[in-house]
């Protein structure tokens, strides 16, 4: 039996294990609370896989509860989302302005429509009106195309600073609060860069690869982690994450490509 396979077999049992969505974003501690939102929660949503199936009823009700129910993750109590359960979403023609203050650094503003890819289940989810407080960090590639169009893609993190309940006039956490738990966002993103990455170094038809690949600290548990920020021959690639069904990449599309990349960085945990 190879070391790549009693790694993943590792892998495999730690993840049952641990809580049933082994992937984590990272948060602050604190409890849950009743609309999906406790601190470093997620956001609002049905829970379940792509939010397509109808639920009427006894089902509905059922749905309802699963979102309200308590949940554990890495000892922390929360409601909402289930961990490694996610949303997909479809944005209309947004407005996007951006002002130059320095010269690497830009202001931006962006307000849009997003829609759910698929359907809800009935009376899932945080009731209409609730409201989240997201503060997020992201690599944005943008290729021009034309004197007017570019190709924009983006990847990273998107960290809960507070929610506010569609029936309470005030947020669950005050100004300084939010300000609070940023900060200690940042210092783990901080000691999370500082620290030596996945080294990559391989060769896929015919090409070259060297880069690194940052583990997620927030997802690291029992000498392994489940999530890692990739860069290839100085290009952004995204975020891999590891599942029962394999390495995944949202934005690379050649699947042998990230297995080779996940082949990597399980060489290196062994």
């Amino acid at each position: 039996m190879s070391s790549s396979t009693v790694v993943k077999r590792k892998v495999r049992k730690a993840a049952k294990k641990g809580s049933k969505g082994r992937i984590g974003g990272a948060g602050a501690k604190g409890g849950g609370s009743k609309d999906g939102s406790a601190k470093g929660g997620a956001s609002n949503g049905s829970g379940s896989k792509d939010g397509s199936s109808k639920v009427s009823g006894a089902k509905a009700g059922s749905a309802k509860k699963g979102f309200d129910k308590f949940k554990t993750f890495n000892g922390q109590v929360y409601t909402g989302v289930q961990i490694g359960r996610g949303h997909h979403w479809t944005y209309d023609a947004g407005d996007w302005k951006e002002t130059k203050i320095t010269p690497d650094l830009w202001e931006v503003s962006y307000a849009v429509t997003k829609r759910r890819v698929g359907k809800a289940p009935d009376e899932s989810g945080a009731p209409v009106g609730t409201r989240y407080h997201w503060y997020i960090l992201a690599n944005q590639t943008a290729t021009k195309l034309n004197a007017n169009d570019y190709e924009t893609k983006m990847t990273g993190l998107k960290f809960k600073l507070a929610h506010k309940r569609a029936d309470k006039d005030k947020w669950s956490a005050t100004g300084p609060t939010q300000r609070k738990h940023l900060v200690a966002f940042l210092k783990q993103l901080i000691d999370q860069l500082e620290k030596d990455p996945v080294a990559l170094d391989f060769e896929y038809c015919g090409q070259a690869y060297k880069g690194e690949a940052v583990p997620i600290t927030q997802t690291c548990m029992k000498g392994f982690c489940y999530e890692l920020d990739i860069t290839l021959n100085g290009d952004s690639m995204g975020i891999i994450r590891y599942g029962k069904s394999g390495w995944k990449m949202d934005l690379v599309k050649d699947q042998k490509l990230v297995d080779a990349i996940g082949a990597q960085i399980l060489r290196w945990f062994e």
